[in-house]
């Protein structure tokens, strides 16, 4: 199978679907430090503003992970019409004179939310009135062998297969999570409203300030010593978080540009799922329902030869067997005291939410605080 990659970023997607025999001839990404990257790991030749394309070579599997910039609820929520989001209509301008056999979209969960679900309507319509089958669904990286909770929505359509078969061929039974872990993610920049509080996994990373202001998400690891305990992952920990090796972006000096590049980036294990689906398409799981009239979205949907129906799957496809730890991952690729600074606004807005918390995680902030002061 070939590919083109549209909004390639750092190339997850395009990596992903490698891993599962999927081969990348184009990449478009107007981003120079992404660009960058990208002539740095694939052979294929890389292009600039999608505006400036005025066709695409004919290939199997068209990917965008289109902007999220007007979906994110951090974001302008500007909706599908704003500035940034707004370029999924270059995809379609580009799809429909060159129809690929499959299209993969992703991008934020809000789109099902903002606005009453405008976004995803938005790109579902236009797939109604072109002939094209859709299916959707949201998913969490941290079933796929990373420790990051990252829940993005991925849409799977074409105009001659089936999209159900790759998204809805895998789901995972639940299990009982351990409540005993070594580590626990939060993000030492909220502290009001929210803790992004994550047993063994870092909440989402994030790609930092327009300006190159590195947000990496913080690390209690419990039984590591004062001074120690309360962390940030080193970059390098960060890329391996997303499912790149680490050093994917060494050769980009800036270390809060090399976060805003992993933090906007696609999950590379996600994605190879996704690829290997589509090679081998599997038989949809029993496990839909008529679609409902109610104006709220679904987390699941399809629509195949006209026939709607929604999907009551869960976000972890796969099981996983043997993934490291949070607390081995900073063991091995690296992580830094959190400053004395960062730590002392995070512990006092803890205090004055009414947010619950561990307190030996408070106990833990207050000795951080002591050892660096």
């Amino acid at each position: 199978m070939r590919a083109v990659g549209l909004f390639s970023g750092i190339g997850g997607l395009e990596l992903g679907i490698a891993r599962a025999g999927v081969d990348t001839e184009m990449l478009c990404e107007s981003w120079q430090p992404a660009a960058s990257t990208l002539r740095r790991h694939f052979a294929a030749p890389v292009v600039g503003d999608i505006r400036q394309l005025g066709s695409l070579p004919e290939v199997d599997v068209v990917t965008a992970g289109f902007p999220c910039t007007d979906l994110s609820q951090v974001g302008r929520t500007a909706g599908i019409g704003g500035e940034a989001s707004g370029l999924i209509r270059e995809v379609f301008r580009l799809i429909a004179r060159i129809p690929p056999k499959w299209l993969v979209l992703e991008n934020v969960p809000n789109m099902l939310s903002l606005h009453g679900g405008a976004p995803m309507r938005a790109l579902t319509t236009w797939f109604d009135d072109h002939g094209w089958n859709w299916a959707y669904r949201i998913v969490d990286s941290q079933h796929f062998g990373v420790r990051q909770r990252r829940r993005r929505v991925f849409v799977v359509a074409s105009r001659t297969e089936d999209p159900r078969g790759v998204l809805f061929a895998d789901d995972a039974p639940p299990t009982v999570a351990s409540r005993v872990h070594s580590a626990y993610g939060f993000s030492w920049t909220e502290g009001n409203r929210g803790l992004g509080w994550g047993p063994g996994v870092t909440p989402t990373l994030k790609g930092g300030s327009s300006v190159g202001i590195a947000s990496p998400p913080g690390v209690w690891v419990k039984d590591a010593e004062p001074g120690l305990s309360i962390v940030r992952p080193t970059i390098e920990a960060g890329e391996r978080l997303q499912g790149f090796r680490a050093g994917w972006t060494r050769h980009v000096e800036r270390e809060g540009v090399r976060w805003k590049l992993v933090g906007n980036a696609v999950t590379v294990p996600v994605a190879a799922w996704i690829g290997r689906r589509l090679i081998e398409p599997g038989t949809p799981l029993e496990l839909s329902l008529e679609a409902s009239m109610s104006s709220s979205l679904p987390s699941a949907a399809s629509c195949t030869g006209g026939l709607r129906q929604d999907w009551l799957v869960s976000e972890r496809p796969l099981v996983m067997s043997n993934v490291p730890s949070l607390s081995s991952t900073l063991v091995r690729h690296g992580s830094r005291a959190l400053s004395h600074g960062a730590t002392s606004g995070f512990t006092s807005r803890l205090k004055r939410s009414t947010l619950r918390h561990d307190p030996e995680f408070m106990i833990a902030l207050e000795s951080h605080l002591a050892a660096t002061s």
